[in-house]
């Protein structure tokens, strides 16, 4: 009877709690249910020393409680029998029908998740519970139910096991519960993390309240005296009253996070309303602000407009005469239901509620939408950060011209504002009015204002990639990126490989191009890429995060180094460093810095395989390994020992930044605004361009041969890829001088 805070959750307990609930359920088979999970959970014990059939009993009361039906009860008592025993689906689904074997196997599925790092599972295990959700609501109330019990029970398990299932539970499971509407479960989930999480906080806001019961409990059945005796003249029967006490963890987010002093969280009291119907709620607005003075700008209407979950009433905050504000919340029976119960109230008050049904309400939307954002996802921790984001309990209300209302997490842009109302109002954004003022595209909305989004009539026009670090919602961030995942592709894997070398570079990190997809291998198929392109266009659209990356691959360098040359890893970096210092961008291991030309026969770029030539008295001339003055004469006696081995130095490890003149060669067909294109499509991808030359062809094509600036070969490919893609553009090749 210790862990469960005095209750003895035995069968009888379960069968009084059912008897109570006045609704009809198959006793028989939640008999048959609690006998088979006593059967195979016999001899098990939890970390508390009690009998572990104890659990599901406490899970099938908390979702008694919740009022759902016969097969949800039957699969609390059954959750954990397939995880934990012998027992198979097979016989859960002989004996109680395929719905229950269903919600099991549900249950069961979301703690199997066999990963690698913590943040894969966490990720993955979001991806199954949103996945769940979207198939059966009724898998997530047990869960939520399972993961209640277990938060009550926390104290009994090591200390490091109690942080991180409370950071867990305030970070995925409160935030669920509040989507659900299940406020109780919300705030109950959310006090006992905290308690594990910040104690001594908790410790504290626990005893300032103790320190004033007395008083508050005086204060509160005052003010419903007095409410009361108000209503007894105009309502017959009198609607009911009742007092509440904001949550510690409610508490601690306005005197912590928003430093506000204790006396100035004016909603740490609050007196509920509840009436009949709508109409009732306004007429009890008014009596109370007749009763008491209302706080300005502290009236909130969410029947009118109704939160995400479909949470609805009035909030209103009032002085009594005492001089202590309170907030009152006026709303019908029905909205209290949906208020403490959520989606749980369509079991605990409508029978015949089934599955399907449930997956088509409305109020799931929002799942199949985070899962519809989710499926291209590829980094473990922004899945996770952006479901948080998503399932945020702060939100706002904010307004189209039209009077349109839009809900968004509380710190949204105007960007994240201009892809909640439509995907391309968003693309062609160009600037927004809010409350009819011209603001700055970070601008963060608060509710109440009217918002304009103002677009581009260029069709073309699209999102700017610093719109990702702007952004809050995870949906104005996923349509972003495919945006640039769908039109900027060439540009993706430009930027994509860039930001790949830079890093390989700061971390000493050097691999031949052609061994290249064989080291990046098992990343690209982590992020299911087929191709190198593919990986480096991932990249560059945002989709893959390198620095998230590197620590891995700079291991996986390390290892590589030493099975090929058994080498320390202090011997690696040494070796990484030598002679990489260079004027010329060039070294010569074999001498060390020293004047370098580069051969005009061939115009040699980084990335192109080299050789060095000594020449009489002007220092090493660097050609290209398939030069064919080098190839002519490599087998000549005299010349062979002049020829040895030079390769590219990393640009951070050069002594200046080195950018390297290449001419290319375009033929195309001859139209108006060829050059102007070419132009343009250099400047998007930020390649000077020195010179342009145009000329007509006798067979009526154009030629035009451009000059342009290129840190080495592997951007001139992709300068070359992307000017390939120009209407009309028929070749594009390197001029051999």
């Amino acid at each position: 009877m210790s862990e469960n805070n005095g209750i003895d959750y035995s069968f009888e307990y379960l069968m009084k709690k059912i008897n109570e609930s006045g609704k009809q359920y198959d006793i028989q088979k939640i008999t048959q249910a609690y006998r088979l999970a006593h059967e195979y959970h016999s001899g098990q014990k939890r970390d508390s020393g009690e009998d572990y059939i104890t659990h599901p009993i406490a899970v099938s009361c908390i979702l008694l409680e919740l009022g759902m039906d016969t097969d949800t009860i039957c699969a609390g008592l059954l959750h954990d029998v397939v995880e934990d025993t012998d027992c198979t689906l097979e016989e859960l689904t002989k004996q109680f029908g395929e719905g229950v074997a269903l919600l099991v196997d549900g249950v069961t599925k979301l703690r199997k998740i066999p990963l690698a790092t913590r943040e894969e599972q966490t990720a993955e295990n979001v991806r199954k519970i949103l996945l769940a959700m979207s198939e059966d609501i009724r898998v997530m109330i047990i869960k939520l139910s399972d993961r209640l019990h277990n938060m009550r029970t926390l104290h009994y398990r090591k200390d490091e096991k109690r942080r991180a299932t409370a950071l867990e539970t305030m970070n995925i499971y409160a935030p669920i519960a509040h989507r659900l509407g299940i406020s109780w479960i919300k705030e109950e989930l959310e006090d006992l993390s905290f308690l594990y999480l910040d104690p001594f906080a908790y410790e504290e806001i626990d005893r300032l309240m103790n320190l004033r019961k007395t008083d508050r409990i005086k204060f509160i059945d005052s003010i419903k005296s007095k409410i009361t005796e108000r209503l007894s003249h105009d309502f017959d029967p009198v609607p009911t009253v009742e007092g509440r006490v904001k949550s510690n963890y409610g508490i601690y987010k306005k005197v912590y996070r928003d430093g506000k002093e204790f006396d100035q969280i004016y909603d740490r009291y609050a007196v509920r309303i509840i009436v009949n119907t709508v109409n009732e709620c306004y007429n009890v607005l008014g009596i109370i602000h007749d009763v008491f003075n209302p706080i300005p700008n502290r009236f909130k209407d969410y029947i009118s407009t109704p939160k995400a979950n479909m949470y609805q009433s009035l909030h209103t905050t009032v002085i009594g005469a005492e001089g202590i504000p309170f907030e009152v919340q006026i709303r019908t029976y029905e909205m209290h239901q949906t208020a403490e119960y959520g989606i749980a109230a369509h079991w605990k008050y409508k029978e015949g509620i089934t599955s399907k049904s449930t997956r088509d309400d409305n109020r799931l939307a929002w799942v199949r939408q985070i899962l519809e954002l989710q499926q291209n996802a590829d980094d473990a921790e922004e899945i996770v950060r952006t479901i948080k984001n998503d399932l945020s309990s702060e939100e706002i209300f904010v307004f189209t011209p039209k009077g349109d209302m839009i809900t968004l997490p509380k710190g949204a842009t105007v960007i994240d504002f201009a892809y909640a109302i439509h995907t391309q109002v968003g693309h062609r954004m160009c600037g927004a009015k809010v409350d009819k003022k011209m603001v700055s595209l970070d601008y963060r909305v608060k509710t109440g204002q009217i918002v304009e989004i103002i677009t581009s009539s260029n069709p073309a026009h699209g999102p700017n990639r610093s719109w990702l670090q702007i952004c809050r919602t995870n949906e104005a961030r996923s349509k972003i990126r495919s945006w640039f995942k769908k039109e900027r592709r060439e540009e993706n894997i430009f930027e994509g490989r860039s930001e790949l070398e830079r890093e390989f570079r700061r971390n000493y990190i050097r691999i031949p191009e052609a061994e290249l997809e064989d080291f990046l291998s098992s990343d690209m198929r982590k992020h299911n890429c087929d191709t190198l392109d593919d990986f480096f266009a991932a990249i560059g659209y945002g989709g893959i995060s390198v620095s998230k990356l590197i620590q891995h691959l700079k291991d996986a360098y390390n290892r590589r180094i030493q099975e090929r040359h058994e080498l320390t890893e202090e011997q690696i970096m040494l070796r990484a460093k030598e002679g990489l210092k260079s004027k010329s961008g060039v070294v010569v291991d074999e001498i060390g810095d020293c004047e370098i030309k580069f051969a005009q026969c061939c115009n040699p770029l980084p990335g192109d395989a080299i050789i060095g030539f000594v020449t009489r008295g002007h220092g090493i001339s660097v050609h290209k390994a398939d030069c064919q003055n080098y190839l002519n004469q490599k087998d000549i006696p005299e010349q062979r020992d002049r020829w040895l081995p030079v390769r590219w130095a990393d640009k951070d490890d050069s002594e200046n930044e080195s950018y390297f003149k290449a001419t290319l060669d375009i033929v195309a067909n001859d139209r108006i605004g060829l050059l102007a294109d070419i132009s343009v499509a250099l400047a998007e991808i930020r390649i000077p361009m020195h010179e342009a030359s145009a000329r007509e062809l006798k067979n009526g094509n154009a030629n035009v041969v451009v000059t342009i600036s290129v840190a080495g070969i592997e951007q001139l490919r992709s300068v070359i890829n992307r000017l390939s893609k120009i209407p009309s553009v028929l070749s594009v090749d390197r001029c051999g001088k």
